[in-house]
């Protein structure tokens, strides 16, 4: 089974944050390593991007439906 949103909405940047300091400690390479898409960097950058796009555009979605069914 899935976890709910408000879960995933807590795990998955907590996840990618952990995945940048690792990728940070680590690599070499840091800033250089992260243009290309098979690095861990690459992703741990990604997805930090990615969640705030998504929440926009999910509350965007949702405050649609509710002025569709209040008019």
């Amino acid at each position: 089974a899935l976890p709910s949103l408000p879960t995933l909405s807590v795990l998955v940047p907590l996840l990618s944050l952990a995945g940048l300091f690792y990728s940070a400690s680590v690599d070499e390479t840091f800033p250089q390593g992260c243009t290309s898409a098979n690095s861990l960097c690459f992703y741990s950058l990604l997805l930090p991007v990615t969640i705030p796009v998504y929440v926009f555009f999910h509350l965007w979605t949702w405050m649609g439906i509710k002025l569709f069914r209040h008019n």
